[in-house]
């Protein structure tokens, strides 16, 4: 059930009232619309007359007031017309059916038709008796319902004198099967009734006759021009106290509870019971809505057509005389009191005082379409027309009052049942966000504004900078309901607001209410506070506004005073959002303010997102240079625990300096910078020289500039145009070179060279670096990532991978430049490349030193493409003799004495064999040469040097002698090596261990391999040969 709650809010106001001159009781009331000015107003007293009063709607009207006295409502506005009598006994109900000008009366159980004006004779309708309850049908437009008319019998198209004559007598007419055109012309709208007399339930159609027309308001005397046709009748009725016909269902309220039954079936179902036999059952048709209030004791629950419950229940506060409907609101009368309940909340909205007490039963009216604005509560002696306020004084009042969030609720309620549109909502929005600013509630008063779809940013302007301003055309002239000041800027809202507050806590001590808000009074608010709060809120008002769809001249003004608003608050981070953002801000309206603040970052960013480069340049190279002289303290170097990741203050202003460079094509602006950021980081230097951002690349001439002036010692780059130095090391230099050479492809042999150097120098460089790492840590691994090596790996693979890819790729490049600079460092493969590259023919043993990295297939493909004998036998000589104290290269021998014996010279050979290499390794391969060269001496393809002096038969002892004694040798070194092997011997006790599971070796079978380590069986078994090294 919904909780009963009181509301300030007035929503029906005291129109006018009436009190006969003479005493009467009233027992019944109705009203209806005459006209869009005049209001009838139907009194049924106890005595059986009928009082008609007119309400003139154009008089003016008592002032609203919710618990004013009805005594006070202007005079003569609700007239007597004039009164009929209708019989002895009272008038129990009056049903106005204001389309054909008839009234329908009951009482004393009979029903009586009259016009609408009381000027004809009251006429009785006698075809039904013991009447207790009438009710008019009521048909919605959402469902389909029962046409009566489609299986209706009426009358004949011949009406015999007898039936005319019944009709005149104003007697009901039983259908009887048949269906005339003449009958369905005498049918007059949706007129059909549902009667409960005696123990029945009689449905009933009302007819015009002798041509009377909706427009005829005069009943003949003779005849009374209606007729009524009984459509239906439904028996075992009984007790009917109340009832309601809405569509097909005829919903009764009895002593016992209420039943719904069926106007086309006739079937009856129970609702539910009354729990006390004593209670006294109502119902109340709720037009606008198409459902019914039942009443159970003081608990009003609504049901739609078909009984079942739809909203929540209305608790009354006692047991209501009468109700009615006005809007979305119910109206009940009772213990002197009028009282107004919202249909949905079951909120208690408004009460008033109606009579004194002890005066007796009140009875409300509505007018029967449920279209006016208008109810009528009467008590037993008096009459008071009530006048529904508009809403938009209702929300007006509320406002006045400081309900901002009861006239929210009722505008939302409006708008959600189609009488107020979504502007006026969005318009109250706004009116209540003003309010609450002026009262110091910014952060309220802009969720206000936020929720307002018609209101435009421009109206905030005047918070914010003084009228006038750029902006002071845009701002539109609407006061709204003139219920706050004129917009002032924020400092004079709060400055005002601070007034008020010390003026309320004056008033309060000398006992006088306010409406200022107690959290102010008992807790005054800090200026400072306030104003940070007002600034942060029409800030966030500002930021969503960027998001809406605005006019240039309206979003320039957003961006520009919300820079003005990061500003006053001294938000760095936003305001270099936003000036680094795509913005609209004025330029000029800033640009003092952020210079004069020492806002230059902020200065800076807005200078590039207008294009203006030249300037935001000059700001960040002026920012730099104060970092490198101290004038600014270094957030990086400030901080404890630096992140490696983190740039230094003059990091970070050549980055932004950077970005703006990369995309320039302006080749004087590039000259001109170029020369700082290198200072302060040469990658950026690059990044601007290597730029794909460009519309316009840099000329081919700039790129000679900056290259002719590259010293190859100290690798700088002078431009000689603006006499700035641009230092650049080994590894930024060739990441532009790369650039030039392999994204532009470039096939100028200077920019070939120069990249051979550097990669040269930075390989150099790197290998040292790797050596003395070494150096210093024999058994940890190479660490390419650390930040030496980082220096000088410009890639992801090494330099020197880069460098000999480079040597073997391209021809444009010096050798003999590079060779002089690898000269003396230990880069042999690169030499050998580099000597390729010449194309020399006499080869030196230094340039063989690409051995001394132990890449002999490279060192015996290169003596095959030179194509000359003497090239292996010079490599030969190197294996075996190394120099600078490395071991011989004997395994390296013997593979090319094997791969390249054939075109060796024999005796050379021998000659050049080192006395301590062992014999055993080449003697199969000194074996096959000779053997292969006596064969091609024998076939005469070639002689000897050393021995064509010789006969053959000498030259083939001399083979046969060299080939024994080899063979010799070899077995005496193989017998020797078996001799040592069988005398290595091991000592094994209870602690020995296995070398490769470390497990007690025992009384376990072992191994012993070559190099003395001893594993148990089963890691010899799992292992084989492969134990240690």
């Amino acid at each position: 059930m919904a909780k009963l709650q009181s509301s300030s809010r007035t929503v029906l106001e005291p129109l006018a009232d009436f009190e006969p001159a003479k005493p009467v009781r009233i027992r019944s009331l109705a009203t209806s619309n005459s006209s869009d000015y005049e209001t009838l107003v139907y009194i049924g007293t106890q005595s059986g007359s009928l009082i008609l009063l007119s309400l003139n709607r154009n008089l003016p009207h008592l002032s609203h007031s919710s618990n004013a006295s009805t005594t006070n409502a202007p005079k003569n506005v609700l007239s007597f017309l004039r009164s009929v009598s209708v019989c002895d006994l009272p008038v129990d109900s009056i049903h106005v059916m204001a389309d054909i000008g008839r009234v329908l009366v009951l009482s004393d159980g009979f029903m009586f038709l009259i016009d609408s004006l009381l000027i004809q004779p009251v006429k009785k309708l006698s075809f039904l008796k013991s009447v207790t309850v009438i009710s008019r049908r009521i048909r919605s437009h959402a469902t389909e319902s029962f046409d009566f008319s489609e299986n209706l019998s009426g009358l004949v198209e011949s009406v015999s004198a007898s039936q005319r004559f019944l009709m005149k007598l104003g007697s009901g007419i039983r259908a009887n099967g048949g269906k005339s055109r003449e009958f369905d012309h005498l049918r007059e709208g949706n007129l059909v009734f549902a009667i409960a007399a005696a123990k029945k339930l009689v449905l009933v159609e009302l007819l015009l006759v002798n041509g009377l027309n909706r427009s005829d308001r005069e009943i003949d005397s003779s005849g009374g021009g209606v007729s009524f046709v009984i459509l239906k009748e439904i028996q075992g009725v009984d007790g009917v106290k109340t009832m309601v016909w809405i569509d097909d269902s005829i919903i009764i309220g009895t002593s016992s509870g209420y039943s719904l039954i069926s106007c086309v079936s006739g079937h009856s179902s129970l609702i539910f019971s009354l729990p006390d036999p004593t209670s006294v059952p109502h119902l109340k048709l709720l037009r606008k809505d198409h459902k019914v209030l039942l009443l159970v004791d003081n608990v009003g629950i609504i049901v739609n057509a078909y009984g079942q419950p739809v909203s929540g229940s209305l608790v009354f506060r006692n047991f209501p005389d009468s109700v009615g409907e006005i809007s979305s609101y119910v109206v009940v009368a009772g213990d002197e009191k009028m009282e107004l309940y919202h249909k949905k909340s079951g909120i208690c909205v408004q009460m008033a005082l109606v009579a004194a007490e002890g005066s007796g039963v009140s009875v409300v009216a509505d007018a029967e379409d449920g279209s006016s604005d208008l109810v009528a509560v009467a008590t037993p002696s008096k009459v008071i027309c009530y006048r529904k306020v508009p809403s938009e004084e209702q929300i007006r009042d509320l406002l006045r009052k400081k309900n901002f969030k009861e006239a929210i609720t009722l505008v939302e309620e409006l708008e959600s049942e189609g009488e107020m549109t979504k502007e006026m909502l969005s318009f109250v929005h706004a009116q209540v966000g003003f309010l609450l600013l002026f009262d110091l509630h910014f952060e309220e008063a802009v969720d206000h504004f936020l929720q307002s779809e018609t209101m435009q940013p421009t109206e905030i302007f005047p918070f914010i900078m003084r009228d006038p301003n750029r902006w002071s055309l845009l701002v539109p002239r609407n006061r709204y309901w003139g219920l706050h000041p004129p917009p002032a800027p924020l400092e004079d809202v709060v400055d005002d607001g601070l007034m008020a507050i010390q003026r309320a806590i004056f008033l309060r001590k000398a006992g006088v209410e306010t409406t200022v808000d107690d959290d102010f009074l008992l807790n005054p608010p800090c200026r400072a506070d306030l104003l940070e709060s007002a600034i942060k809120n029409i800030i966030r008002y500002l930021q969503v506004s960027r998001g809406k769809e605005l006019t240039s001249s309206v979003r320039e003004g957003v961006d520009t005073l919300l820079m003005y608003l990061y500003r006053a608050l001294n938000n760095v981070d936003d305001m270099e959002n936003l000036a680094s953002s795509e913005n609209s801000c004025i330029v000029e309206e800033l640009e003092t303010l952020l210079d004069e603040s020492g806002h230059l970052r902020t200065l800076a960013f807005l200078y590039a997102s207008k294009g203006m480069n030249s300037k935001a340049l000059a700001i960040w190279r002026i920012l730099a240079r104060n970092y490198s002289s101290g004038l600014w303290k270094d957030p990086a170097m400030e901080s404890e625990l630096l992140d490696t990741n983190t740039l230094s203050g003059k990091e970070a202003v050549a980055a932004e300096a950077t970005k703006i460079l990369e995309g320039s094509s302006d080749q004087n602006l590039v000259l001109q910078h170029l020369g700082w950021i290198a200072d302060v980081c040469q990658v950026l230097a690059v990044r601007v020289l290597t730029s794909e951002r460009r519309d316009d690349q840099l000329s081919p001439g700039f790129l000679d500039e900056v290259i002719a002036a590259i010293d190859p010692k100290k690798v700088e780059i002078l431009q000689r145009t603006h006499a700035t130095r641009i230092l650049l090391d080994v590894t930024n230099l060739c990441r532009y070179l790369q650039w030039l050479i392999e994204d532009q492809d470039s096939h100028d042999t200077r920019f070939h060279t120069l990249y051979a150097l550097s990669l040269a120098k930075s390989a150099i460089e790197a290998f040292e670096t790797e050596n003395n790492s070494q150096n210093r840590d024999a058994g940890r691994l190479e660490e390419t990532c650390s930040t030496g090596s980082e220096r000088n790996l410009i890639f992801q693979s090494p330099v020197r991978e880069r460098l000999q890819i480079f040597l073997q790729a391209s021809d444009l490049y010096d050798p003999e430049e590079v060779l002089d600079l690898i000269e003396g460092s230990e880069l042999w493969l690169e030499k050998g490349y580099s000597v390729q590259e010449t194309g020399a023919g006499n080869i030196g043993a230094p340039n063989f030193g690409l051995l001394k990295l132990e890449d002999s297939e490279a060192a015996e493909q290169y003596c095959a493409e030179i194509g000359r004998p003497d090239a292996y036998m010079q490599l030969l000589d190197m294996y075996l003799d190394p120099q600078d104290g490395k071991e011989p290269m004997f395994k390296a021998a013997v593979r090319l004495l094997h791969n390249h014996g054939e075109s060796l010279d024999p005796l050379q050979v021998l000659e050049t064999l080192s006395p301590d290499m062992p014999l055993q390794l080449a003697a199969d391969t000194i074996l096959r040469m000779l053997r292969a060269r006596l064969h091609h001496h024998r076939q005469g393809q070639f002689a000897s040097p050393s021995l064509e002096h010789s006969t053959v038969a000498e030259q083939h002892l001399s083979w046969g002698d060299i080939v024994h004694n080899l063979s010799r040798a070899v077995d005496v070194d193989a017998r020797l090596a078996r001799l040592e092997e069988r005398s290595r011997h091991v000592q094994i006790n209870d602690e020995s261990l296995c070398d490769s599971c470390h497990a007690r070796l025992g009384t376990k079978l072992f191994a012993m391999y070559p190099d003395d380590s001893v594993v148990c069986y089963k890691c010899f078994r799992r292992q084989g040969w492969l134990v240690t090294q």
